[in-house]
């Protein structure tokens, strides 16, 4: 809640005790009927329990008190013994005053805690397709969410660079160029001329892994070639590092086009240096048993609603587990990146296997009770017919596909004045369009993406927000290039103000509640619903040309606010802003 709306709620609590009421916590909300206040005090009829007492007697007797605060023009009893608050005008402007001068405290919660933040997770020597791009979005606007409201943040890519798909690759390569020195038992680690680029590994990976699942003695040989590889086989090794450099620069440049960043750009093959440590100490717990051949962990709970497997750490094959490079993944982490909190960002069908792992890490005591694991699924995006998102030929579409595709959508609803940087302008919009898209629904929720609908200039779109935004540039500029004056708001004259500092007052609550629910999508809603609101104004005034001075600059300060929330909120879901659209 707004640190003002806070200061409110601890003097009702201190006028409730004065009455010779006690209530832990007093909170207040927006109302649901603004005609008859502005917020709403639903705490009397608990207390009315605990005292058994009418409710409305005890409103009736809190109203009188809180119409005394400064903050308050008009308190009122209403049905079973709500109160509504309608705030005065010097309240709401001392509020919009401060913001205009630090708009961070809007979003400062004050919490103190340093969080890890695993997203991304593409996998090497593959096409980063359309259903990597969720984990990359939501997570890069988590981690900027959490640096908003106090935290530090550290973020890995996490590749998927390990495990039986570079089996495949590695095995394909070997299949067409069996004369390469990788190959070869007197290999000694010296560079090789053989050149692979990110496109040869677009066509391998698809072929690899087809004969792989197609031919049960290919997929053994891809096997044992993995656990070669686990075990730094020191040609396989050599050729594996080439192909995560050429697959990890594109991953790079795609992300960085979504504005996509990470701080390490660690992979599975990373926490495989602590496998060993992590079997070692594992097996010292004693909790490591033996079923069909594998090594598992037996993670079930006695109240537990649903059959929770064992957790694999060793396959029949000797191979280590999926599961077990994440638990060393853990074991590093703990160790090397101390935090209160590790959040992870994975498609929602993985739950299982986090809890799993989660668990494991517990009972083992591996991790201690008050490092907090904590994983976020996400939901998946299809096309506008509710099915998969695919290219024409019926593959899974590349993501860089889809980027331009959006591009030559939004180049084309440019304006015909925009004649300079005109694809790097489509570019900024489209990432827009597709980030914002990607986050308005909530995190867990699937859903369609439609190029025209999410271009639209008119719809709740990124494209909406990008060109309200420049608009209100465009008017702050003109103001200072006539020489107009304006710093604070001086008066508040129109409803249509009102009802957007009703909004900007409500957005620490929206900020609070999206890092409590490691979600964006009520941020994305509020933007679209204070741009809304300031958009409804600006039709409604004429700014500039405003006779009364007092009001044009109470106007533009308004305005200037506006503007600042706009840019910070773009920001924090990771959207840049075009000069001009």
């Amino acid at each position: 809640m707004n640190y003002k709306i806070e200061v409110l709620e601890n003097k009702i609590k201190e006028s409730l005790k004065t009455l010779g009421y006690e209530l832990d916590n007093v909170t207040i909300n927006p109302s649901n009927r603004p005609d008859l206040g502005d917020y709403q005090f639903n705490g009397i009829m608990p207390l009315a329990k605990t005292y058994h007492k009418n409710p409305v007697e005890i409103a009736n007797e809190l109203v009188p008190l809180v119409k005394e605060y400064e903050e308050i023009k008009e308190a009122s009893v209403a049905g079973p013994g709500f109160i509504n608050l309608t705030f005065s005008d010097n309240f709401l402007i001392d509020f919009m005053n401060e913001s205009n001068k630090n708009i961070e405290i809007n979003y400062n919660l004050g919490i103190n805690k340093t969080i890890f933040l695993d997203y991304g997770g593409p996998n090497v020597a593959k096409v980063l397709h359309v259903g990597h791009l969720r984990s990359g979005n939501i997570g890069e606007a988590l981690k900027r969410l959490c640096e908003a409201v106090g935290c530090k943040t550290i973020s890995d890519v996490h590749l998927g660079d390990w495990g039986r798909p570079m089996g495949m690759v590695i095995l394909e390569i070997k299949t067409r160029h069996p004369e390469l020195a990788y190959f070869k038992e007197d290999y000694s680690g010296e560079e090789v001329d053989f050149e692979i680029t990110n496109d040869d590994l677009l066509e391998l990976y698809p072929i690899a892994t087809t004969k792989a699942k197609e031919d049960e003695a290919i997929m053994e040989e891809a096997r044992k070639i993995n656990l070669d590889l686990q075990n730094k086989h020191i040609g396989y090794y050599s050729l594996w590092k080439k192909i995560a450099e050429v697959s990890i620069n594109e991953v790079k440049r795609i992300y960085k086009d979504l504005n996509v960043s990470f701080d390490l750009w660690e992979g599975e093959s990373n926490s495989y240096d602590y496998i060993d440590a992590v079997f070692k100490y594992l097996y010292s717990q004693n909790i490591v048993e033996e079923s069909e051949g594998a090594q598992v962990i037996d993670v079930k709970k006695d109240d537990d609603k649903i059959e929770v497997p064992p957790l694999i750490l060793v396959k029949s094959n000797g191979a280590a587990s999926y599961a077990a490079t994440d638990l060393a993944a853990i074991w590093e982490r703990t160790r090397n990146y101390p935090s209160d909190e590790i959040w992870y960002l994975t498609d929602k069908r993985q739950e299982l296997h986090f809890n799993q792992v989660f668990r494991a890490s517990y009972k083992s005591k591996m991790v201690d009770e008050k490092i907090k694991l904590i994983w976020n699924g996400f939901g998946t995006m299809n096309g506008p017919d509710g099915k998969p998102f695919k290219t024409r030929d019926g593959g899974v579409m590349p993501l860089s596909t889809l980027l331009d595709m959006v591009t030559a959508e939004c180049e084309k609803r440019l304006m015909d004045s925009i004649t300079e940087n005109r694809y790097e302008t489509a570019r900024t919009i489209a990432v827009a369009a597709i980030k914002y898209a990607d986050l308005l629904p909530f995190r867990t929720t699937d859903y369609n993406f439609d190029i025209e609908k999410f271009t639209d200039l008119n719809g709740k779109t990124g494209t909406y927000l990008l060109y309200s935004t420049i608009r209100m540039k465009s008017l702050l500029n003109k103001a200072k290039e006539a020489g107009v004056e304006f710093n604070d708001i001086i008066k508040i004259s129109t409803e249509a103000e009102r009802k957007i500092i009703l909004a900007m007052l409500d957005l620490r609550r929206i900020i609070k509640r999206s890092f409590e629910n490691c979600s964006l999508n009520e941020i994305a809603e509020y933007l679209y619903k204070i741009t809304n609101l300031y958009n409804n104004f600006y039709a409604e005034n004429k700014i500039i040309p405003e006779e009364n001075s007092e009001v044009r600059a109470s106007w533009l300060a308004l305005s200037n606010i506006i503007y600042n929330n706009n840019l910070y909120l773009l920001n924090l879901l990771g959207i840049n802003i075009p000069e001009k659209m």
